[in-house]
């Protein structure tokens, strides 16, 4: 029988064993190592900065105080709350669904909604550069799987095409994209996608983990800002990136939700999230996303991307994710030490959350950096071109 140690043997000699690092927030775009060093943090998911912000820190320890810490059970047995129930209503609202189910992570969230929808007799067509968590859901879910080039909408449209020659008159076929990738920072060709699962009689389920919060009207997503909401059938997303909190959701249908509720196995055997968190992520969408609060860090978020563009003479971001990509894995992890040492945390990207030979820096930017933040970013960029890097120390491989 193999050892673990044996196993993390192998990881090391490819440059892919990872370690776990604690940081600790330093004001709301900064942290320190743990060595006790400070650092500019370019690589967190705290898009529009609420996660440290006073106004959400308020709502939560006010919710805490009214609700306790914890809800005791699932949501089918006797976990489900009113703060539940109302931030299952401020989502629906806010993305003009006819309900929304909330989960635990967003990893929840996918699994147990393709496992919920799909079967054997089923067909899930999914973008390659997909989430792990949809790709483990469409595993996980029996149906025959089939994968098309990123973004490549001919290949989509054959496999369409292929599909509803293939499928029984009952099968499901549900197309799976992102709005925006969570590794290559670019966006979907929504308008293309939607008018070939339109005319090949297929379902959409749009993840917009990363484009929640910071498009769209409101901030309700890329979909919403290119005035195809309506035509998404299912809608997914997170509050744990630009919300500033914990959980995720889906939107769609009623009868859709419903069949969630009885099939989502990830949503029926976990504990409800606490109503607490429940009861800030509804003021959150209701107050803070779509009120002066969210346009104006929205606005800086994208300040500081076109900033970023124009000291770095790179094309202006479509999000606020701007890969790096190096290729070898050791290239990778060199480059995020030596902005570690310039006082930069960014960490290196590597198999399998990318393709082998496709390591990278991921920058993520967000509302709270400053201009000297971002000056400082493309300054140690343009001495990371030009100098090795130094040795790494025990935070150096994330």
């Amino acid at each position: 029988m193999r050892s673990f140690e044996s196993e993390l043997a192998a990881l090391e000699q490819v440059s892919l064993r990872r370690s776990l690092s604690v940081f600790q927030p330093l004001g709301s775009s900064s942290l320190t190592s743990p060595l006790g060093t400070p650092l500019l943090n370019f690589a967190s998911n705290d898009y529009l900065g609420f996660a440290s912000s006073p106004e959400l820190r308020d709502f939560l320890l006010e919710a805490v105080g009214s609700h306790g810490a914890g809800s005791g059970a699932s949501r089918l047995v006797c976990g489900t709350s009113q703060p539940h129930a109302d931030l299952e209503i401020a989502l629906a609202d806010f993305k003009l669904s006819e309900a929304a189910l909330a989960f635990s992570s967003g990893y929840a969230t996918a699994v147990g909604t393709l496992t919920a929808i799909a079967s054997r007799d089923d067909i899930l067509i999914l973008d390659k550069l997909c989430h792990a968590s949809l790709i483990d859901g469409a595993r996980l879910s029996g149906a025959t799987l089939r994968i098309f080039p990123h973004n490549d909408t001919a290949r989509l449209e054959s496999l369409l095409l292929w599909a509803r020659r293939s499928a029984n008159p009952n099968a499901r076929i549900v197309v799976v994209t992102e709005s925006i990738f969570s590794m290559d920072g670019d966006a979907a060709p929504l308008a293309e996608i939607i008018r070939l699962k339109d005319e090949h009689g297929a379902l959409l389920l749009l993840d917009e983990a990363h484009g929640f919060g910071i498009f769209g009207p409101g901030g309700r997503g890329l979909a919403h800002a290119l005035g195809l909401a309506h035509r998404v059938d299912l809608h997914m997303g997170t509050l744990s990136k630009a919300a500033g909190l914990h959980g995720g959701f889906v939107c769609g249908p009623r009868a859709f939700a419903d069949l969630l509720v009885n099939r989502a196995r990830s949503f029926i055997y976990s504990t409800a999230p606490p109503p607490a968190i429940a009861t800030a992520a509804a003021k959150v969408i209701t107050c803070l996303l779509p009120g002066p609060l969210g346009e104006s860090a929205r606005a800086r978020l994208h300040e500081n991307l076109s900033l970023f563009s124009s000291l770095s003479s790179l094309p202006l971001p479509a999000s606020p994710i701007v890969p790096i990509i190096l290729g070898p894995e050791s290239a990778a992890l060199d480059a995020a030490t030596a902005l570690r040492s310039a006082g930069i945390l960014a960490p290196a990207i590597r198999f399998p959350t990318v393709a082998k030979g496709k390591a990278r820096l991921r920058l993520t930017f967000t509302a709270s950096h400053s201009p000297d933040d971002i000056h400082h970013l493309v300054t140690s960029l343009r001495h990371l071109q030009t100098q090795p890097s130094p040795p790494a120390d025990d935070a150096s491989n994330p």
